[in-house]
């Protein structure tokens, strides 16, 4: 059973909790090494404190959770069954009626909350596991760390592709496609998010999306990008020019560059995640764009891309060896110009190192 399933356990008794029911896919993911999105069906992960685990899933995902690697009980029901009404006798049998719940409040819909209790009547729900599943996964060991290099360096074969896709006419939803289908070609066949391919004025919104317009000369084109390597995301953004950008342009991407790298500069041991904020914060405002940085610097990640802690005003968290997060400064000059630069990294004991090592310094594409 991995160390990380045996400190929930751990947690649920020093707590007094009788059980857990884990059920958002990247938890369940971290704690068996099976990961599936169920949609609207029932996937969860059933722990007490001194019985054996077991998860419960639908009778289609039965196979393919333990090839994965899960070594105890899996539980499947048919699309007819009631799954509720099954796990809460495969829980019984387990560990008689739970009266103290953990639960991800953060994850469990109200109607699957109704039916767990409907389930078990007495049961109470004193702790939100959502809180302790950022805790548990802030600090990342060795192996996690070489996972996300492995996932970064995906990446950066990823941009290279996307670097080399750029042509005149072709849509940002053409360069998309062939940046997918080529990660695919290699082995890699889940992106970490949807990718972003955004150029001139349409990458002033920070999170839009690919559109059918085509690519114009003389124009900033950003890629925010990231793929899935053995559970562990990477999740990076490069700029480029494509032709001879506008002045106005180019200094934008001067000053968000210069604010990636003094937060780069400034990441280690004993910084504030607030503090941080700030370091790129304060170039970008001397510069006179403060205004257009309109998101926090950065976000955990992990087995997922947006994972605690925000790196923003008011977190006065430490950052500690181990930490792993984005940095990306972004400037967002609405009807001219958007530029985003980003790495995630991870704090050294005097430092940081990124997970991704394409360069930053501005590729002009002719």
């Amino acid at each position: 059973m991995k160390k990380q399933l045996i400190a929930l356990q751990e947690y649920l008794a020093q707590n007094g909790l009788d059980a857990a029911y884990i059920s958002n896919p990247t938890d369940i993911n971290y704690f068996t090494g099976f990961y599936s999105d169920p949609v609207e069906r029932i996937l969860a992960l059933l722990v007490f404190p001194d019985k054996a685990p077991f998860m419960f899933a639908p009778q289609l995902e039965v196979e393919a959770a333990k090839e994965a690697g899960w070594d105890q009980d899996v539980f499947g029901y048919l699309d007819h069954e009631d799954p509720f009404a099954l796990m809460a006798g495969h829980i019984k049998d387990v560990a008689g009626s739970p009266v103290n719940w953990g639960i991800e409040k953060d994850d469990m819909s109200v109607q699957k909350l109704e039916a767990l209790t409907q389930q078990f009547p007495n049961a109470k729900f004193p702790v939100n596991l959502s809180r302790y599943m950022e805790n548990a996964k802030l600090i990342k060991t060795p192996e996690e760390i070489a996972e996300l290099k492995a996932a970064g360096d995906e990446a950066d074969y990823a941009f290279s592709v996307a670097f080399n896709a750029i042509k005149e006419g072709r849509t940002e939803q053409e360069i998309v496609a062939e940046i997918e289908y080529a990660m695919m070609k290699k082995g890699v066949m889940h992106m970490s998010f949807d990718t972003i391919v955004q150029a001139g004025a349409n990458a002033a919104n920070p999170h839009g999306g690919p559109e059918k317009n085509p690519i114009k000369k003389d124009e900033l084109i950003l890629f925010d990008l990231g793929t899935v390597h053995n559970g562990y995301i990477s999740d990076a953004s490069r700029t480029v020019a494509f032709g001879q950008p506008d002045e106005k342009s180019l200094d934008i991407y001067k000053v968000d560059l210069e604010a990636q790298y003094a937060a780069m500069d400034a990441a280690k041991p004993g910084i504030t995640a607030a503090e941080l904020d700030k370091v790129a914060r304060d170039v970008i405002t001397k510069a006179g764009y403060g205004e257009y940085f309109i998101h926090r610097l950065g976000h955990g990640m992990g087995t997922s891309e947006h994972e605690f802690p925000s790196i923003m005003e008011g977190n006065d968290m430490e950052l500690k060896p181990g930490m792993c997060f984005s940095i990306e400064p972004g400037i967002y000059i609405p009807n001219v110009a958007g530029v985003r630069i980003e790495d995630c990294v991870y704090i050294t004991e005097d430092g940081c190192e990124p997970f991704t090592h394409t360069s930053k310094e501005l590729k002009y594409i002719k």
